[in-house]
C-alpha cells in the first residue's frame, strides 16, 4: 500500500510540475494602431496557471528610447466580463528608475484565495508623471484550483 501511494506521488510531480512553471504568455496593445513609447517584448507569468491563495510573479520585458523617472501602472482585472480588480502601482517600485533602454516591471503578489478559477484578462496601462499613456497591454492568465505538487519526503 505505500509504496503504491509513493508511486502515485511521484507520478503526480511529473503530471503537475510542468503546470507551474513559468509561462511566456501572448499579450495584445490596447490600440490597433501602437505608437507607444514604451515597447513591450513580453509577459511571463510564474507560476502557471495562478493559483489563489498563492503568490505570483508577473514580469513585463520592455523597451523605451525615453528617459522615465516616475509614474504609474495601472492595472485593471476582469473574470469573464465582469471587472474584479484595480490597482496602481509606482513605475519605480516595479523596476529601477530612471528608465532607458530595455527593463523588466515584475510584481508579485498572492491572489485572493476565494478567486473562482478561470480565465481572466489583465489590463496593464502605464503612464508618466504627467498622467501622459507611455504603454498598454491586455493578456489572459488562468487561475487553477490544481493541488500543487507534494514532495515524497512531504508525504
Amino acid at each position: 500500500m505505500a509504496v503504491k501511494l509513493i508511486v502515485i506521488l511521484v507520478f503526480s510531480m511529473c503530471i503537475l510540475r510542468p503546470f507551474s512553471s513559468a509561462k511566456s504568455t501572448d499579450f495584445h496593445y490596447c490600440n490597433k494602431k501602437p505608437n507607444y513609447a514604451v515597447k513591450v517584448s513580453g509577459v511571463d507569468i510564474t507560476p502557471y496557471p495562478v493559483k489563489g491563495g498563492k503568490e505570483a510573479t508577473f514580469s513585463i520585458a520592455a523597451t523605451t528610447d525615453d528617459n522615465i523617472s516616475g509614474g504609474k501602472l495601472i492595472i485593471d482585472v476582469k473574470y469573464l466580463f465582469l471587472h474584479v480588480h484595480h490597482e496602481t502601482h509606482d513605475i519605480c517600485k516595479e523596476t529601477s528608475c530612471p528608465v532607458s533602454g530595455d527593463f523588466v516591471l515584475s510584481h508579485s503578489q498572492a491572489l485572493p484565495g476565494i478567486a473562482p478559477p478561470g480565465s481572466y484578462t489583465l489590463t496593464m496601462k502605464m503612464v508618466d508623471g504627467n498622467n501622459q499613456e507611455l504603454s498598454c497591454i491586455t493578456f489572459g492568465f488562468s487561475m487553477s484550483l490544481i493541488a500543487e505538487s507534494i514532495g515524497v519526503a512531504d508525504a
